[in-house]
């Protein structure tokens, strides 16, 4: 294989003065930038990028830790995080994981062998002080609040909004209020400050059979619609946790010629702004923006952004 030394034989230049051409460095003539280029030309000569990353002690490749892409809030993280990415030239590798907690300690292990500079984890199946142990081999960030575990994180403040709008809701007096989830609240932060949100304006746990898991989807908020329906369970407003998935919910209702219970979605995504009804912007490409900062600086600090109760009613 042609390296470095073949190319400072066959040219009659130095081994520094190659590797200057071959970074696009100065200080070297026209004339043996143009001679060496003719043997690195003719001799085929291709740099090791993996050599080169162990030079230089970095890779320029960030991993990106979720757990689907199927829901706006990984989706609108990610294009986030890319975006800044590609102004400063970085490379990210999206590193599904489905929660499985195995396949995050494996992300975790690559992290430790030097294949990313920096992990960011937009949710996770590990407890996070188990994810924080890896901080001494590279940089990672977490899109939640960290509460007490020390690590760099960036997220959305929930709470206060979630609270703003059942607050409305209960100005309203809507007194069955069906919540879509991603996960149960026993598993998801982002499930269990929805529900103590309710609970704090509404003094009591929601009637956990107008709640409905698992739902990311268009699709999933469609088969919702169905099942509150078929189970009778009668909602007169439905939370949704995104507004793809508040239109599938409306939608199961149009082609059954159903009257549809008034909602509500979450990240201000076009079909809210086109159909008019309320949402929750939780900035997320900010918050994508930001975890890509702070991966790439090295910082130990968290980052709130504030989310908005968007009411179009």
């Amino acid at each position: 294989m042609t390296n470095i030394h073949d190319i400072a034989k066959k040219s009659g230049y130095s081994v520094s003065t190659v590797s200057r051409v071959l970074n696009q460095k100065q200080y070297v003539s026209e004339d043996a930038r143009q001679q060496i280029q003719a043997v690195i030309d003719e001799l085929d000569y291709v740099p090791n990028d993996v050599a080169r990353d162990l030079s230089r002690g970095k890779t320029y490749n960030i991993g990106v830790v979720l757990p689907y892409t199927k829901h706006a809030y990984f989706a609108q993280i990610l294009d986030g995080i890319m975006s800044e990415a590609y102004k400063q030239g970085y490379r990210i590798l999206v590193l599904l994981s489905n929660y499985d907690q195995e396949k995050e300690q494996e992300f975790l292990e690559q992290l430790r062998r030097k294949a990313f500079d920096a992990l960011i984890f937009t949710s996770h199946g590990l407890p996070l002080e188990e994810i924080a142990k890896y901080l001494k081999y590279g940089q990672i960030v977490c899109c939640q609040n960290p509460g007490s575990i020390n690590i760099p994180a960036a997220y959305t403040e929930r709470f206060n909004t979630y609270v703003k709008a059942f607050a409305w809701l209960k100005s309203k007096n809507y007194q069955r209020i069906a919540i879509m989830q991603n996960r149960d609240y026993h598993e998801s932060a982002t499930s269990e400050k929805t529900i103590a949100a309710y609970k704090a304006v509404f003094q009591k746990m929601p009637d956990k059979n107008l709640i409905v898991n698992n739902v990311s989807t268009y699709q999933d908020g469609y088969q919702a619609a169905k099942h509150y329906h078929q189970t009778k369970a009668n909602p007169d407003f439905v939370f949704c946790n995104s507004d793809d998935i508040a239109t599938g919910f409306r939608q199961y209702h149009l082609d059954h010629n159903l009257p549809i219970p008034d909602y509500m979605g979450q990240e201000n995504q076009l079909p809210s702004q086109i159909l008019n009804f309320s949402t929750i912007d939780h900035h997320l490409n900010k918050v994508g923006e930001k975890a890509f900062a702070l991966a790439t600086s090295n910082e130990s600090k968290t980052i709130r952004i504030e989310s908005d109760f968007i009411n179009r009613s």
